[in-house]
């Protein structure tokens, strides 16, 4: 490469030194500036907030609220289930009631 009259090879160690330590002051100097934080320290003058018993009465009542409708979706769910069972059985039928050859309503039909 010919730059000013001269001719400058980058293979050359010293080419190869100067292109390195430019590398690397600029990542030094690009780490200083992005890395500064600032740290704000926040002083508050309020106290902690301490629950009264109505609050807690409060709270109490929500939590039984939650856990009784995630128990009603639970049935809801298991109820879901054995609806789908009873319409639809795995080899691809579907009846109001299961037909076992051999059950209850086997024997009573023979009869």
């Amino acid at each position: 490469m010919k730059l000013w009259n001269k001719n400058i090879c980058l293979t050359s160690p010293i080419s190869i030194m100067i292109i390195v330590s430019l590398m690397f002051s600029t990542l030094v100097i690009a780490s200083g500036v992005i890395n500064k934080e600032k740290v704000v320290e926040v002083e508050t003058d309020e106290e902690m907030w301490v629950p009264t018993k109505e609050d807690i009465a409060y709270q109490d009542s929500m939590y039984s609220i939650i856990s009784n409708t995630q128990n009603d979706i639970t049935d809801i769910k298991q109820d879901i289930v054995y609806i789908l069972e009873r319409l639809e059985y795995k080899d691809g039928t579907s009846d109001s009631i299961r037909y076992v050859k051999g059950g209850k309503i086997d024997k009573q039909r023979n009869k």
